[in-house]
């Protein structure tokens, strides 16, 4: 997989959003993608800029709203294949360390 996104879909309300995530990570099911959902948004992998943007669309689409904010990072790496765990395993290699830490 060579196209990795950030992904955050939420409708403009107040209260909860969660229900409405959960719909737009649902659509997320109905494309050839992998993804996890964080705190902070989903991280979505694909084979090609297609597949991720058809899936990024319908995810915004999944939410139901007056109003819907979406915020979208793509990273395209075209020299090679490269997963969202790969990317990761780098930066801890570098820190000698899980890149976490939890509060005490």
């Amino acid at each position: 997989m060579t196209v990795i996104a950030m992904l955050s879909v939420a409708p403009v309300v107040e209260g909860s959003m969660s229900g409405e995530v959960a719909k737009a990570v649902a659509a997320l099911d109905d494309f050839d993608v992998a993804y996890e959902t964080n705190p902070m948004g989903t991280v979505i992998e694909a084979d090609d800029i297609d597949e991720l943007l058809a899936a990024v669309g319908a995810a915004h689409k999944a939410v139901d709203g007056d109003r819907v904010s979406s915020f979208l990072k793509i990273d395209d790496k075209r020299t090679k294949d490269q997963t969202a765990a790969d990317k990761v395993d780098a930066v801890e290699a570098h820190l000698g360390r899980e890149a976490r830490r939890d509060r005490e």
